[in-house]
């Protein structure tokens, strides 16, 4: 459950190598959706609400809690949802095992025991996929840390630019940020929201976000004294994707349905404590 598992798109034949993220249970500990391994993936064509959440049990302190459902962005633009190994309820034996630990999700066995695919993984920056790392998680999300735990996110349906910047102002003040509102018209600066301590840019484009789009976002953040949060719905472009890491921007994509996905550490960390 730490190491890289090898995925193949069955869209492309890709090879990619997928670390399960970490999540920041209240104990502490991070939780790690353990993946069925030797089950096929299963490319997104609709999404519920249903199949958007998994229950995942902490090892450290055995509770069980809703979190995200692992999936991968391929570059050729299918998104893959990798299936999880059911929690059983307390006190009963899981329903189903693991079959083969040494074979690979999409099917294909691999009698090493080992996975050096080739192909990308989270550093792609082209949506909500792990990051590709020997020995487990690259990051994980800091212990959560907000006095009470959030209501479920409730997105709203993309259909415009506006609609774009309305979910994520819906998001941000999910994650806990007082007095979000929306700069009016497109200014010059970029900045589609403010909030106390915060703003965000929301790329609604069809191109991936650029490593200047990440670093004017950044400037603005500095001489504000505040966060700067970054959405797209597009992705961001590989070496934006390294500058948001070294300059601690969080980065979120969006899907149709208006749920962001962090994609960074400083997202995981954003979501797992609040501002």
């Amino acid at each position: 459950m730490g190491g890289a598992v090898p995925v193949r798109c069955p869209a492309c034949r890709r090879d990619h190598a997928y670390v399960p993220p970490a999540y920041a249970c209240p104990c502490g500990a991070p939780a790690v959706p353990p993946l069925l391994r030797g089950a096929p993936v299963a490319p997104v064509t609709h999404r519920t609400w249903t199949d958007d959440w998994v229950t995942v049990r902490c090892l450290g302190c055995g509770r069980h809690d809703q979190w995200p459902q692992p999936e991968l962005c391929c570059p050729c633009g299918a998104v893959l949802r990798l299936p999880v190994r059911p929690v059983a309820a307390p006190g009963r034996p899981t329903a189903t095992s693991d079959p083969t630990a040494t074979s690979d999700p999409s099917g294909s066995p691999d009698p090493s025991g080992s996975s050096s695919p080739s192909g990308h993984s989270r550093t792609d920056r082209t949506g909500p996929t792990g990051r590709a790392n020997a020995t487990g998680p690259s990051h994980i999300p800091l212990p959560r840390t907000a006095p009470a735990p959030r209501p479920p996110f409730r997105p709203v349906a993309i259909r415009s630019a506006r609609d774009a910047v309305a979910a994520a102002a819906r998001y941000l003040t999910w994650l806990g940020y007082r007095d979000v509102t929306r700069s009016a018209g497109r200014p010059a600066s970029r900045i589609d929201l403010r909030a106390a301590g915060a703003i965000a840019q929301v790329d609604a484009t069809t191109r991936p976000s650029t490593r200047r789009d990440v670093e004017c976002l950044w400037l603005h953040a500095l001489n504000s004294s505040v966060t700067g949060v970054f959405f797209s719905l597009a992705g961001y472009a590989p070496d934006a994707g390294e500058r948001a890491d070294a300059l601690g921007v969080p980065l979120f994509t969006m899907d149709p349905t208006g749920r962001p996905h962090p994609l960074n550490g400083p997202a995981d960390d954003l979501l797992g404590t609040g501002p």
